[in-house]
């Protein structure tokens, strides 16, 4: 599972080293280095190439006819790119998805339990106030939930 969060940096180019213990998880859990990104939420979705299959699958599943599964297949699925880890653990973050979450020079990947996120600094800084202000109200809706 991907969980805690890292302050990186992204190159000019585009390229940014995935964190250390993030890189483990895709060695130890899915023995495969790809991710898929796409963008979702004012930031980058980053799936191991198995959890994203398991996405594609269900959303393939949905009735293709209706209006909210054509809009998630165009901005989600249409999004999505097949991103290798190179020999030093890096990935290089596409222009268009860049663009997207406004990914300047400082980002943070953030662990979402079976993919990763990642937000522009100041977005991610943002996000996190935001979620801190509504902490009562997540709380309550844990509980609904049985956690």
């Amino acid at each position: 599972m991907f969980r805690g969060r890292f302050e990186h940096f992204i190159d000019g180019k585009g390229r940014t080293s995935i964190p250390a213990k993030f890189r483990e998880v895709l060695q130890s859990t899915y023995r495969d280095e790809r991710l898929v990104l796409t963008n979702f939420d004012g930031c980058l979705w980053a799936y191991p190439f198995k959890e994203w299959e398991k996405v594609e699958g269900k959303v393939a599943s949905l009735p293709q006819f209706k209006k909210e599964v054509k809009a998630i297949q165009r901005m989600f699925i249409s999004s999505a790119i097949d991103i290798p880890l190179d020999k030093l653990g890096r990935i290089l973050i596409p222009s268009i998805l860049r663009e997207y979450a406004g990914l300047k020079r400082e980002i943070f990947f953030v662990g979402m339990t079976n993919r990763i996120e990642i937000w522009d600094k100041g977005a991610w800084q943002k996000e996190f106030n935001q979620s801190q202000e509504n902490l009562d109200a997540v709380g309550e809706a844990l509980a609904e939930f049985g956690i």
